[in-house]
């Protein structure tokens, strides 16, 4: 929201200083994102008078022009086509800063003629686009000073970002309300006088849906002459980015800025028979001032005649009935549409307008008239003509509520203690208006610009917010035992837990859409149709993402084709099963692409496995508190993996994470160059650590004697996998054998065809005793019965 200090002040009696006001505004909510200042930016520029214009010796389309600036005549070489004896412009010296063309001036040579400065044009000076010619001011102008302060450019624009509820902040009134509330000045009484009409509207408006249109406003006017707006109305407009078109448009476009009151005027002589406010019929089309097409449908509101729609309600008016210099009768419109209806329409047909942003906030449901008054007065004092009597249809929404505050309720919800006349004093300037008013307790009826406030807790904010947070005193909480129990969650702290642990694996850390391609999502798996989305964002992410993956994957696509082909990338979040709460699981997922080691003179370099992405989803449920040592991998990896290069990481039947190469087909599809691995770790099927009876760790027990290591190489069928060797192992003597791990796999001469060895090293560590020879050849024997068991293998002569 933006408006200048001097519109501001239209509505605020004040002498406070600009800075006091931003810090103030800051303090009250409406946080100020920036202030432009532009008689900063046109200090340099100043008043000159061509003395004289003489054709360049050099060059026909040139002048050598001497200037008189104030304080000195220079010579300046020109090739604007109006440059002429006589004429005053905008005289920049050598040395200044052009922000339209971002130079800095230099004394230079044009063809052979020095010049020493340079007459501008708007654009140069970033007043328009206009740059056929240099800047011609009126006779007038007084030469030597500042251009800024001669046209009006030394008024600062405030820009504030408002939250969704402030909607009454929409408008430099309600902004100045606040600002009258915190103590900086008072505010000016509205003009609101009624205007008497001098006859009976030929229009009539009708209403056919009151829950789309509450309340519509109508004024025919007469005779009016439409031109250009004038000076005082085109400088707010342009301070705030808008551009002028004309008296009556540039009227409606002030009005909503000025009071967040949105209005419209229809060319009458083009509007047949009369106003009717429905709903679209489907298929109906809509040409919009603002050059789009739209196709409407049988949700969106429209205000139509009795041929066809010629407004899109609430957000943009028609081309067809839009007012030009040749309009010579107009009909006005002040309306209230439906908050929640507008702002659908507006994002299914991506329309964005200054009146959507206030209607889908919603707009003062009292100031219906009022506006139409406003609007009336402003266009009979710029254009002339002759008012009808109001056309009312509908009626203004009952509004109207009253709230109870109890005093001591500031200090018990707020912390500080704000004095009962403060309060009264400054819910009354924000418009709260005293119904009852007892010891301990006032009631008061809401503003109807107030929507955002329904309890006794908004009274209570209100006056904090006036009053000023930085008021309340920082109390520190008594130890009483009152402190809640730990904010995080399990599984936030798991969440957190995961995202350390891969980003000190050496992985960055990636957000990416929850949305992607429905054609991409179909490579991960079955599609869910209710992840469809019916109104999504943009044409191309129309499903919820079943996996992080494929996001993953296109950034590391998008990484190599910019020149970093060697990236680890992960995210930690949602991915969907099904549409509903229970379908949403939460992921750790990675990528690794290209080398898994840079080149270095000092070791061999090599390309990513499927090995590194097990180490990561292994980290990652080791960190989240998973019986790591009791996993069970098995080969049953999707089919977005690579055949025989992946695994499924088991807790019994439960799946907690998937790993392996990708598929070439998927990378292919994807235009991402392999090799490529990932993993998803499933942090929600983790199992929660069983409570014990206190918070300390066991007791590190280390064992005086020598641990014992034993190879063992296994002769078992090639389908066999080494890690239910390395299992059936350890299971021989859980008490004695403390590692397993495989070191070979060798298939060829000498262990037959479709058949394997394994080897695997054993690690012996005893606790009460030096393990004597028969006690090794006892426990190896027990090692090879349990393998055998379990695999029927047996052990490699």
């Amino acid at each position: 929201m933006k408006f200048t200090l001097s519109w501001l002040k239209d509505h605020l009696d004040t002498d406070a200083p600009l800075e006091r006001i931003v810090e103030t505004l800051t303090s009250l909510g409406l946080e100020v994102e920036s202030v432009h200042d532009r008689s900063k930016e046109l200090a340099a520029f100043r008043i000159a008078h061509v003395v004289s214009a003489e054709k360049h010796p050099d060059a026909d389309k040139l002048r050598v022009l001497v200037v008189d600036t104030g304080t000195e005549k220079v010579q300046v070489v020109c090739g604007a086509p109006n440059a002429r004896a006589g004429l005053k412009g905008v005289f920049a010296t050598e040395g200044t800063y052009i922000p339209g063309s971002d130079i800095t001036l230099k004394k230079g040579m044009i063809r052979g003629v020095e010049s020493q400065g340079m007459m501008c044009s708007e654009r140069e000076l970033k007043l328009s686009d206009e740059h056929n010619g240099i800047i011609d001011l009126p006779e007038d102008a007084p030469v030597g000073a500042s251009f800024a302060e001669y046209a009006g450019l030394n008024d600062p624009v405030i820009d504030i970002s408002l939250t969704p509820d402030r909607a009454d902040c929409a408008g430099v009134r309600g902004i100045a309300r606040d600002l009258a509330a915190a103590g900086l000045g008072t505010l000016k009484p509205l003009a609101a006088e009624p205007v008497k009409g001098a006859f009976k509207s030929p229009f009539g408006v009708q209403i056919e849906r009151t829950d789309a249109c509450p309340m519509f406003v109508g004024r025919y006017i007469r005779g009016v002459k439409n031109g250009p707006s004038p000076k005082w109305l085109q400088d707010k407009l342009l301070a705030i980015g808008l551009r002028p078109i004309s008296a009556l448009v540039d009227i409606t476009n002030y009005l909503t800025f000025d009071a967040a009151r949105p209005l419209h005027v229809f060319d009458a002589d083009k509007v047949h028979g009369g106003i009717v406010v429905r709903m679209a019929r489907p298929g109906e089309t809509l040409q919009a001032l603002n050059g789009k097409a739209y196709e409407l449908d049988g949700e969106m509101t429209v205000v139509a005649d009795h041929d066809k729609a010629e407004a899109l309600a609430g957000i943009v008016g028609g081309e067809e009935t839009g007012c030009t210099e040749a309009t010579v009768n107009v009909f006005l419109e002040a309306a209230l549409f439906d908050a929640t209806r507008t702002a659908h329409t507006g994002r299914r047909l991506g329309a964005e307008s200054d009146a959507r942003y206030r209607f889908e906030r919603g707009v003062d449901p009292a100031a219906v008239v009022t506006g139409a008054e406003r609007a009336t007065r402003l266009i009979l004092e710029l254009c002339g003509g002759e008012p009808s009597e109001l056309v009312i249809a509908g009626q203004e929404p009952a509004w109207r509520r009253t709230l109870t505050l109890r005093h001591g309720r500031v200090l018990g919800l707020g912390g500080v203690d704000v004095p009962v006349a403060e309060q009264h004093r400054i819910l009354e300037a924000l418009g709260f208006r005293t119904v009852e008013s007892q010891a301990d307790r006032a009631t008061y009826e809401v503003p109807s610009w107030r929507a955002d406030v329904h309890g006794e807790a908004d009274l209570v904010e209100e006056v904090l917010r006036v009053h000023g947070y930085d008021a309340i005193p920082a109390t520190p909480m008594e130890r009483d035992g009152t402190v809640a129990k730990p904010a995080l969650t399990a599984g936030q702290r798991r969440a957190v837990t995961a995202r350390r642990t891969l980003a000190a694996r050496g992985l960055f850390e990636a957000v990416t859409w929850s949305f992607m391609p429905s054609e991409v999502a179909g490579l991960f798996g079955d599609l869910d149709p209710g992840l469809r989305l019916v109104n999504p964002i943009s044409a191309d992410l129309d499903v919820m993402r079943p996996s992080i993956l494929p996001n993953l994957i296109q950034a590391a696509g998008r990484n190599a084709d910019r020149g970093f082909p060697d990236v680890g990338l992960f995210e930690v979040g949602p991915a969907y099963r099904d549409p509903t709460p229970k379908g949403q699981d939460l992921v750790a997922a990675g990528v690794r692409a290209g080398n898994a080691v840079p080149r270095h003179w000092a070791e061999k370099t090599r390309t990513v496995d499927a090995y590194d992405a097990k180490a990561d989803a292994l980290a990652v449920l080791e960190a989240a508190g998973a019986p790591t040592a009791n996993l069970q991998v098995t080969t049953d990896a999707p089919g977005w993996y690579h055949p025989g290069r992946s695994g499924v990481l088991r807790l019994g039947p439960t799946v907690l994470a998937r790993f392996g190469e990708l598929h070439p087909s998927v990378l292919e599809t994807l235009k991402v160059k392999g090799p490529a691995v990932g993993f998803e770790v499933f942090l929600d099927a983790v199992p929660q650590p069983k409570k014990k009876g206190g918070t300390a760790k066991p007791l590190l027990q280390l064992s005086p004697f020598q641990p014992v290591e034993r190879d063992f190489a296994f002769v078992v069928d090639a389908g066999v996998e080494a890690d239910k060797i390395a299992r059936a192992a350890k299971g021989a003597d859980k008490a004695l054998i403390k590692d397993v791990g495989v070191f070979d796999v060798y298939q060829g001469a000498g262990v037959g065809e479709g058949r394997k060895s394994v080897a695997v090293s054993v690690t012996l560590q005893p606790t009460d005793r030096t393990l004597t020879e028969e006690d090794i050849e006892a426990i190896g024997q027990k090692i090879v019965a349990a393998v055998a068991k379990a695999t029927g293998g047996s052990l490699r002569a």
